[in-house]
């Protein structure tokens, strides 16, 4: 710890020193948590008019390989509408709360994501208890006892989500159909904000999707071929984009999972348990920088036009602490070979016939 006067800089923490507490390292981030009602304005409205003149052009252009092109990259944009409405959840975006559930609510309605429903499952559980197995449930690994006792045809889908090649369909089965649109309703948990959310991305999804069928009915097109490229082919990049990126979030060999909360609590998991992803290209500025994840769990309120330099401080000041990777496909395949499921016991992750595929980890003290 850094015994210094509250004025003073703060210096790096040595590798072998204890783990500040997070109210310290958050006090490090307060400089870069000023948010901005206009520069979130102008992001929203940019990516919106980017998903419309792109379904645009999806619908002026004759090609159907060009028109495929469109749709990929309205996936994309999609994409980039969530960050933004991830944002207004985290009341991140603006300083204001009201206009960040509205704004993020906005955001949301491309990719069909019921805001209050998103708001449950991420701010509650998944930051409240991130890679708590029994708690927070995205990407959470079985253990082989758990995996053994699988249906065959459950076990067949495990293997398929975890291939590396399917993290599109386990968020669109596992997170957004079962855990929103198809969710249990009867339980105490269920509030009526729940239902409204749903209704209005129903609604917008109806409109969308009937405004591409008249679209190709006035203009002489295939009704088919418009839908598919300009609503279908949008939607499953949108589902592999944000199933890939919550994926290599909190997968990686170095991270661990706890099914202790004691010890999750020791592991100081809003570090411990979270990837810095790096890409060339500026790539990861294409994503509104959601790739800086650690800054993220640190201190939520960060807004994502200032997660570039949150994360370079942490770095700076928590050296060989962070987990940061440089993406590759290579790297990505190995993840996912490695990765099948988790034992609590040695505290390594393991393939799917159990034997250790990374480093055994002491328990946290």
């Amino acid at each position: 710890m850094n015994a210094l006067p509250d004025s003073a800089p703060p210096l790096p923490v040595p590798p072998e020193a204890p783990l500040p507490h997070r109210k310290t390292l958050r006090s490090w981030l307060i400089p870069l948590s000023q948010r901005s009602s206009l520069r979130a304005l102008a992001l929203l409205a940019l990516d919106y008019a980017l998903f419309v003149a792109l379904l645009i052009a999806a619908v002026l252009l004759e090609s159907g390989w060009l028109k495929l092109l469109c749709g990929l990259a309205t996936g994309f944009v999609i994409g980039r509408l969530f960050i933004i409405g991830h944002d207004g959840c985290h009341h991140s975006l603006t300083p204001h709360r009201g206009l960040n559930r509205w704004l993020g609510r906005i955001a949301f309605l491309p990719s069909l994501t019921p805001f209050s429903l998103w708001d449950m499952g991420h701010n509650v559980v998944h930051h409240g208890f991130t890679n708590l197995k029994g708690v927070d449930f995205t990407w959470a690994p079985l253990t082989q006892a758990e995996y053994a006792v699988l249906s065959p045809s459950r076990r067949f889908m495990e293997r398929v989500y975890r291939s590396g090649w399917a993290p599109g369909l386990y968020y669109m089965v596992e997170i957004w159909w079962h855990r929103m649109v198809a969710r249990d309703k009867s339980g105490k948990a269920e509030r009526p904000v729940f239902s409204h959310d749903c209704w209005l991305v129903g609604s917008f999804g109806t409109v969308w999707f009937c405004a591409l069928a008249a679209a190709a009915l006035a203009t002489g097109q295939s009704v088919l071929l418009l839908v598919a490229t300009a609503f279908v082919v949008p939607l499953l990049f949108w589902f592999a984009m944000i199933g890939f990126v919550v994926y290599v979030h909190h997968t990686h060999v170095k991270v661990s999972w706890h099914d202790d909360r004691a010890a999750w609590q020791r592991a100081q998991p809003f570090v411990s348990t979270t990837v810095h992803l790096t890409f060339p290209l500026r790539i990861g500025a294409l994503l509104h920088h959601i790739m800086e994840h650690t800054a993220h769990h640190v201190d939520m309120s960060i807004p994502l036009y200032k997660l570039k330099a949150a994360q370079a401080r942490l770095e700076e000041l928590l050296p060989e602490r962070i987990v940061v990777q440089r993406f590759s496909w290579g790297w990505y395949f190995g993840t996912a070979r490695s990765c099948k499921l988790y034992d609590f016991t040695r505290r390594c992750w393991t393939d799917f016939k159990g034997r250790a595929t990374s480093e055994l980890r002491a328990a946290p003290v």
